[in-house]
């Protein structure tokens, strides 16, 4: 058994101690998020500080993609307002967003001096790929979440292969894939909680 297969059970302990600790995580996670901050997101709050089990960051998650704004935004409001209220919730995105508004702006300055140079759009390149990566890796790595899903794995991977296929291979507006597969897929988990978790 590996350190990350006992984490559902501590998960339920932990939580934010105050909204000062929800503002200075969520601000160390926002300096860490360059590209792509699923990986970093759920390495914060489900391995190390154990907020949330892997399932809870699934169904979590879930809910902070198909709302509109940006999803980890999303997912800082939701944590914080859940331990703390609408202050939380604040705090929470406070953090998300003062550190990283700051290097924007001076990075937007310095930027513009450089745009044009090879160098600069070589790094722009190598960072969407390292991103790309990081992306893929911890959507493996909550497969395994997927198998307590009342839903069962196989409903699971189903709808991920099609939402795939449709914003990937078919190029569907995303709309309509939410609207489509998550529409879909919410009436299959309705079905199945309405016959007390039996497909």
């Amino acid at each position: 058994m590996t350190d990350t297969d006992t984490i559902p059970q501590a998960a339920a302990a932990a939580q934010p101690r105050s909204k000062t600790d929800l503002f200075l995580s969520f601000s160390w996670l926002a300096l860490q998020g360059f590209g792509g901050v699923l990986a970093v997101v759920q390495r914060e709050l489900v391995e190390k500080k154990r907020w949330m089990t892997r399932e809870q960051f699934v169904e979590d998650w879930a809910v902070a993609q198909i709302m509109p704004g940006p999803n980890v935004v999303n997912l800082s409001l939701m944590i914080g307002g859940r331990y703390f209220g609408l202050r939380g919730a604040l705090a929470a995105l406070s953090g998300m967003l003062i550190a990283p508004l700051i290097i924007v702006l001076l990075l937007a300055a310095l930027y513009g001096s450089v745009a044009d140079t090879a160098a600069a759009q070589g790094a722009l390149r190598g960072m969407g790929a390292v991103a790309a990566g990081l992306i893929t890796a911890t959507g493996i790595k909550l497969i395994a979440a997927l198998s307590t899903n009342a839903m069962g794995l196989p409903v699971c991977i189903g709808l991920a292969a099609l939402t795939f296929a449709g914003v990937a291979l078919l190029h569907l507006p995303l709309a309509w894939v939410l609207l489509g597969v998550g529409g879909g897929g919410c009436l299959w988990a309705y079905r199945v909680l309405g016959n007390g978790g039996k497909a």
